[in-house]
């Protein structure tokens, strides 16, 4: 009876490891995994909650702590500015905090930040698109940008076109 008892405990406690490492395999992407638009989308919305919900002080810390992983995964991370162009929060770049991008061009000539303040005044959400440094490749690369308007400020999150 007892031999059965422990074999079953064995075959069950083997049971809740094979199911914990196909979790664990499946819950987080590999490093090398491209970043999704869909999961771009989600971690804006994240950090618009947490922006709301925490008061704004709280939110752009916890979205320039680089070790924070709600905002920061592989080479996704947010960034916010006010609707003059202002950034208030950056998820790899500190430096970039407290400057005003409002004319801040990419390699191409555009100016990403003007135009996110324009589609801000006019939609609650919307994609763009604009080159940038992709901080794991440290090249400039295609990136398209989900951003949603809080307040006076813009939240995005980009995606690095592959």
């Amino acid at each position: 009876m007892k031999t059965r008892n422990a074999t079953r405990i064995a075959t069950a406690m083997a049971a809740v490891l094979v199911a914990g490492a196909t979790w664990a395999a499946t819950a987080a992407p590999a490093k090398d995994e491209a970043v999704t638009a869909k999961e771009a989308e989600t971690m804006v919305k994240k950090g618009v909650a947490f922006i709301k919900a925490n008061g704004k002080d709280k939110g752009y810390a916890a979205i320039n702590d680089r070790d924070n992983k709600d905002f920061h995964d592989r080479d996704l991370y947010l960034a916010v500015h006010k609707l003059d162009g202002t950034c208030v929060a950056h998820g790899t770049n500190e430096k970039m905090v407290g400057k005003n991008f409002i004319e801040m061009k990419d390699i191409d000539g555009k100016e990403y930040i003007k135009e996110r303040v324009t589609l801000a005044q006019s939609k609650p959400s919307f994609y763009t698109d604009y080159k940038f440094p992709n901080p794991v490749t440290k090249k400039i690369e295609a990136k398209t940008a989900y951003c949603e308007r809080v307040d006076d400020t813009i939240v995005c999150g980009g995606v690095y076109k592959k």
